[in-house]
């Protein structure tokens, strides 16, 4: 595990992302992160809304799927429009 945290290139992750840098790596990064808490997110709103009808399992499998579907259209575009903005 230490290996892995004195890395070069793990550091310089790291520092990307803690200075608030915007590359093609930490943005593969930010989308991932993203893509994640909406199917967390999607789950969650699965459970609440079809539980009970039709199983908290598969309400739950369904949200998570179809969760990310709104959210990767918009963290594409935010991240294109945040990597024009800085460019000014």
């Amino acid at each position: 595990m230490s290996h892995l945290i004195t890395n070069p290139s793990v550091k310089e992750l790291f520092t990307s992302l803690m200075a608030d840098e915007l590359n093609l790596t930490t943005g593969f990064v930010w989308f991932l992160v993203a893509t994640v808490i909406s199917m967390i997110g999607g789950a969650i709103g699965g459970m609440l809304l079809g539980g009970r009808d039709i199983g908290y399992q598969f309400s739950a499998l369904l949200g998570g799927l179809f969760g990310p579907a709104g959210v990767i259209p918009g963290v594409v575009l935010a991240l294109i429009v945040i990597d024009l903005l800085r460019s000014f």
